[in-house]
């Protein structure tokens, strides 16, 4: 007589089996996520004139459209450009211009003005690696002239532990964009 019996030693590989299966590997650590920034300001140095302009969209997307000053600039003129960079939908006010500061290697402004012909911008920092942020520079206007200034702030963060950073807009995605109007005038 044929008796059947469970063998002890496939009933422990069936519970291995299922026990395995049940687990999930964790996730990756995430990528560091993108900066709030409700507000631009752009603060240009002639000497000892001082003028700020900036862009403020303190609901952020959707809702209400953003607030944006003008430039108004002189031809011919060198300006030293300071950029901060605000999260207002906090209180107290959160400075992101610390965290880019500090996490300089992660990050890079990118100033484009259009026409290219209106102005000129210079970096004036460089991160550990060498590579341009943009928080501080300069920027020189030529001929009188209208346009526009588009600053962008890119984050690049490593990427499986591999540095994404290279001096390019073209690595990481983006923390904001925003477009000034630009008037060049004697």
């Amino acid at each position: 007589m044929n008796k059947s019996r469970f063998n002890p030693f496939f009933l422990m590989l069936f519970g291995i089996v299922v026990v395995m299966s049940g687990c999930k590997k964790e996730d990756p650590t995430p990528e560091d996520e993108n900066e709030l920034i409700t507000t631009v300001q752009l603060k240009f140095t002639d000497g000892t004139t001082v003028q700020t302009f900036q862009w403020k969209d303190i609901d952020g997307d959707g809702g209400a459209a953003p607030t944006i000053q003008n430039i108004s600039l002189k031809a011919n003129k060198t300006y030293m450009l300071d950029v901060s960079l605000l999260d207002e939908s906090k209180t107290p006010t959160e400075n992101i211009t610390e965290e880019v500061k500090e996490e300089s290697d992660e990050h890079l402004l990118i100033f484009t003005p259009s026409p290219a012909a209106l102005m000129a911008y210079t970096y004036g920092d460089k991160d550990a690696n060498n590579f341009p942020i943009g928080l501080t520079g300069s920027l020189k206007t030529a001929a009188v002239g209208t346009g526009t200034l588009q600053v962008v702030l890119r984050h690049q963060p490593p990427v499986n532990g591999m540095r994404q950073k290279n001096g390019t807009a073209t690595p990481g995605s983006t923390d904001v964009d925003v477009t000034f109007n630009v008037t060049v005038s004697n």
